[in-house]
């Protein structure tokens, strides 16, 4: 009974307000840029007497399961083999005459004065079949993995990112929903098109009212009374290659009744082609970067899009917005790994080159500190990347967790490793001719769209303790008739004490993989205790503020930086013990590498851990909250000038 006891003492209160609230997160925490829930599955229910881990979720999610403490190694060790021989050789036989394409026919810098991708290069891109990497063979396209797709992308992130965005606007999420979603004769009719690129692609979902909150959108297509049509009203904004395309998938209200008899609108997924009519673009927006792809709002003025058009199920449009998102974001890692990776061969180049006081600047410990966290950066993003796109190759479906990631990671890492190409080539590389002040320009909107990085970590968080919450389930059921079962209840009580008391010793931890080389022991140590610490974080959360924790985004913040921080630990673990059983070359370098990322990241867990259940922290967002709304409020600083006027 001292199981019970401990419960009544320390949770009761706590478990109970779980119980009602069933961790239900508002459809709010849904609409924060998630994506459909079929990842999360759950074991079926079990009689009351079962013990409680048999009804927990279910997910070979990396990412996932550290929400609960655990370390589910499926997805990530050991290191995903990410091509066969024959896909290998398939991919290096694009690439080479690819980089010779971005090398000598393109002109990056040409194509953002023109704010276009010269006709040249369109034409160029269409024979070497560019615009239909993914596609099937039998519908005209290259048919590449994921995982080749993203070593291709690599290159165009190293060369030109406003062509990357053309080429990834139209393929990665243009028709990435025919190849999802499509039905056959869809795919028969379109896709040969597509790849050749007779025909060029955009994704409209952003509408003025309607950006992060994508359920928010007003564009309606309303079926005919004949059922052969639908009549398309609305606009979209800032649709990459808006102006030049001629398909789009359209998101749209359309009105649905329920089996109650009520009609409500729900969002659903259209195939629209500038022929049918009624479809219009403005002129190509200003930008600040990325001025080579068009970007143009788009207007449906009656448009009349067949039935056939229809994408997936009626009501079904969220579901796969979300999904071709999520199935898109992988190669951006890619292509930004591929940009830090030019940035740090510029700058290494410069450094060897240059000399001051007498000296090369490469021998400074200023410039050697910022060459390496360049490499480390560039080393993270990487090896997220493949394995995201390795683990969707596979066949797994858990993987949105990882890719938002990987996205967020990606754009924040490659900003800084180019801000810091710039300052080590000084006013060498503020000039506009040594090309880097571009791709900085081009780079800043990689944390805006395809998901604010903002949001993305809110998705994360929120995710994550949404499935874990649903492990304490069963438990809120016992803890309403606490003697039909005894054991489940003594068996956490016990638990939330062990746990508690391993974490204030600094004992916990997790069991790592037996994958991971034995010469990484000490990074691995680390990831072990940082994954303990995390779980029992995430408890703490679930347990103070129920669906109430939607509202905590300082929380949620640190959160989802401890995420991205202990994904970071696993994927270089795993990829350095990988080059370390082959014997690699590099192997001794990756484990440096290694080593000073696990260091410094479990430094920054332990930090932003810290800070969740920190009085003093918590008072500080209070009072940032205050600033934040005085400001608001008078609609400028409020403190006085120094000089008094």
């Amino acid at each position: 009974m001292n199981g019970i006891r401990l419960l009544s003492t320390l949770s009761t209160k706590n478990l109970g307000s779980l119980h009602r609230n069933s961790y239900r997160l508002s459809s709010c925490s849904i609409r924060l840029q998630a994506s459909n829930s079929r990842s999360q599955s759950t074991a079926s229910a079990t009689t009351e007497s079962a013990d409680v881990k048999s009804t927990e979720p279910s997910s070979k999610s990396f990412v996932m399961n550290i929400f609960k403490g655990d370390l589910v190694p499926d997805q990530i060790v050991p290191f995903p083999k990410c091509l066969s021989a024959e896909q290998e050789e398939f991919v290096r036989a694009l690439i080479d005459p690819m980089t010779k394409f971005m090398t000598e026919v393109n002109n990056p810098a040409k194509n953002d004065e023109l704010e276009k991708v010269e006709d040249s290069t369109w034409e160029g891109l269409k024979e070497m079949g560019m615009l239909g990497l993914q596609v099937p063979e039998e519908h005209g396209g290259l048919g590449l993995s994921n995982t080749q797709y993203a070593r291709v992308v690599e290159v165009a992130g190293a060369h030109d990112l406003g062509l990357g965005i053309a080429l990834g606007a139209h393929q990665s999420i243009g028709f990435k929903g025919i190849l999802l979603r499509g039905n056959k004769a869809q795919k028969e009719k379109y896709l040969p098109d597509l790849a050749c690129g007779k025909k060029i692609a955009a994704y409209c979902l952003t509408e003025p009212s309607s950006g992060s909150d994508a359920a928010s959108i007003q564009t309606r297509a309303v079926k005919s009374d004949c059922g052969k049509y639908y009549t398309m009203n609305g606009g979209k904004i800032w649709i990459s290659n808006g102006g030049i395309a001629d398909l789009f998938t359209v998101f749209a209200k359309t009105p649905m009744k329920s089996a109650d008899g009520t009609v409500k609108d729900k969002i659903s997924a259209f195939i629209v082609e500038r022929s049918f009519g009624g479809v219009t673009s403005g002129p190509p927006e200003k930008k600040m970067g990325i001025k080579a792809s068009n970007t143009a709002e788009v207007h449906f003025d009656d448009v009349r899009v067949p039935a056939e058009c229809l994408l997936g199920e009626e009501g079904e449009g969220f579901k796969i917005a979300m999904h071709i998102l999520n199935n898109g974001r992988f190669g951006m890692g890619a292509a930004l790994s591929g940009t830090m990776k030019v940035m740090i061969e510029t700058a290494s180049a410069h450094a060897a080159g240059r000399t001051q006081f007498g000296e090369k600047i490469a021998s400074f410990g200023t410039i050697q500190e910022k060459l390496a966290r360049m490499s480390l950066l560039q080393y993270v993003t990487e090896s997220m990347a493949y394995v995201v796109c390795a683990n969707m190759d596979a066949g797994f479906e858990d993987f949105q967790l990882e890719a938002a990631i990987s996205k967020v990671f990606a754009s924040e890492s490659a900003w800084h490793v180019t801000d810091e190409c710039i300052q080590i080539l000084g006013g060498m590389g503020y000039m506009k001719d040594a090309g880097i002040e571009r791709f900085l320009r081009d780079l800043r909107i990689f944390r805006i769209f395809e998901g604010t990085n903002d949001i993305l970590r809110l998705f994360v968080a929120l995710t994550g303790i949404q499935y874990a919450s649903k492990a304490l389930q069963p438990l809120m059921k016992a803890a309403k008739s606490p003697f039909s079962n005894p054991s489940a209840l003594v068996s956490f009580g016990a638990n939330y004490v062990t746990r508690r008391t391993k974490r204030c010793l600094g004992a916990g931890g997790v069991s790592m993989p037996s994958e991971i080389h034995s010469d990484l022991a000490g990074s691995a140590k680390l990831l072990s205790k940082a994954i303990f610490d995390f779980g029992v974080t995430s408890e703490d959360l679930m347990m103070k503020y129920g669906k109430k924790i939607v509202d905590q985004q300082f929380l949620l913040n640190r959160v989802s930086n401890s995420t991205i921080d202990i994904f970071g630990m696993m994927a270089v673990l795993s990829r350095a013990s990988k080059s370390l059983s082959e014997g690699s070359e590099s192997s001794l370098h990756e484990v440096k590498m290694c080593d000073i990322w696990c260091q410094e990241a479990s430094a920054r867990v332990a930090q932003n851990l810290s800070s969740v259940n920190d009085k003093s922290a918590i008072k500080r967002f209070k009072d940032m909250e205050s600033l934040a709304n005085n400001i608001v409020e008078s609609g400028s600083i409020l403190q006085g000038h120094p000089l008094g006027f």
